[in-house]
């Protein structure tokens, strides 16, 4: 089990999301203690108030949110009791058993999770201290409903790392299926909550896997002066498709200002992670000589996806690592002179040329795609490069008419 916890001043917009997911038909409310009267009767406005209730004893403390994410491994299929068991256990582990919260199971995602929506102001009008909740109460927490429950460890071998974000269906979204506007900002937000990033760059790495991209505009336009931001559906062939979002109109405000602020606090946050990733790329590195393919294909198997960044005609100037694992991202470069874009390339066996061709950011990886698009669509490249038969063309000939002499 991994719990991830996000400490906010929003308790309405933790709600909402959770609700949101609800009216979706992606989650359902298994479990809500601390509130009295019939919970499934109740509106979203209702459940709010019982939070606002207590927040309003203690409105110097501006942090007050409490939205926890508690994840399965892929291959446990737990029934809603268990889920429930396991809440209530989380809560009252990490010292939030008495206060009032509400816990919803997601299906949008490979894996069991449950999201834990709750403050810490409590009905004395004190508040629960924050500091240190994370690495002091949930690690201990964790490790004790992992044995009581007899749970895939997180630290464990067997835990299958994959990213919990499920990804935009581009055929669903260019045809209306689901529209793309909460398409687009239930991925950004998930995004945004879970991973360290540290440039536009970089956020984007991430939002290419789930078949989103951020874009700012040509650099000579009045959006890219005014840090003007857009999101868009990404097609399977990596091509933006659909009606751009503006950043603006989403629920959370992902504009580029607002994503700014997170770049330096999350190049603090990541610098523990960097060993790891460092280890598990010289892992696969010290395995032999290996392609391309194979390095990315080894890589994903350690939770890690790499792209490439590449010139139009094909030339590699730089690579990304996103760790899924950890939810961080570097570039080659961010991780030192061995990992960057040129000395990884140096030591992979030559494929054929065909095989690199594709665009100036290349997923190396193939994008975590709707399981009806997992076969790639053919390269219209193949058929106009393809090696001419050994006999050549057939070619037919015409006869030439011989011209009659006219007789004088």
């Amino acid at each position: 089990m991994v719990a991830r916890i996000i400490i906010g001043k929003k308790l309405r917009g933790a709600l909402h999301y959770n609700e949101q997911k609800v009216s979706e038909g992606q989650a359902a409310l298994i479990l809500a203690s601390g509130f009295a009267g019939n919970i499934e009767q109740m509106n979203f406005q209702q459940k709010l108030q019982r939070f606002e209730h207590l927040l309003q004893l203690k409105p110097s403390v501006k942090t007050n949110t409490l939205h926890i994410s508690l994840n399965f491994d892929a291959i446990e299929k737990l029934e809603d009791d268990t889920l429930q068991k396991i809440a209530i256990a989380y809560m009252e582990k990490i010292g939030f058993g008495d206060q009032p919260y509400l816990a919803y199971r997601h299906y949008d995602a490979a894996h069991d999770h449950l999201h834990l929506v709750t403050t810490n102001i409590q009905a004395s009008g004190t508040a629960i201290d924050l500091h240190g909740i994370g690495w002091q109460r949930s690690a201990k927490a964790r490790e004790e409903i992992e044995q009581e429950f007899n749970l895939v460890k997180a630290k464990s071998q067997k835990y299958k790392r994959e990213p919990g974000i499920k990804p935009v269906d581009p055929e669903k979204a260019l045809y209306g299926q689901i529209p793309t506007k909460r398409a687009i900002s239930n991925t950004v937000n998930a995004v945004m909550a879970s991973y360290r990033f540290t440039s536009l760059a970089e956020f984007n790495a991430i939002l290419r896997q789930f078949n989103v991209t951020a874009d700012r505009g040509a650099e000579d336009s009045p959006m890219f002066r005014n840090k003007g931001l857009i999101y868009s559906v990404l097609d399977n062939q990596g091509q933006k498709t659909g009606v751009p979002i503006k950043a603006s109109s989403l629920y959370t405000k992902p504009t580029l200002p607002n994503l700014e602020k997170r770049f330096d606090r999350n190049r603090e946050q990541r610098q523990p992670f960097k060993p790891g990733v460092r280890a598990r790329i010289d892992r696969v590195l010290n395995t032999g000589k290996l392609s391309e393919r194979a390095f990315t294909a080894n890589l994903k198997q350690q939770g890690i996806a790499v792209l490439f960044r590449r010139t139009e005609a094909g030339q590699t100037y730089g690579i990304t690592f996103v760790d899924h694992q950890t939810k961080t991202v570097f570039n080659g470069s961010d991780l030192g002179k061995a990992y960057s874009a040129k000395t990884i390339t140096s030591q992979f066996m030559q494929e054929p040329a065909l095989q690199k061709a594709n665009f100036p950011l290349q997923m190396s990886t193939p994008a975590l795609t709707n399981s009806n698009h997992q076969q790639a669509l053919p390269n219209p490249l193949e058929s106009l490069l393809a090696p001419v038969s050994p006999q050549g063309p057939s070619l037919t000939k015409k006869k030439r008419r011989k011209k009659k002499k006219l007789k004088i």
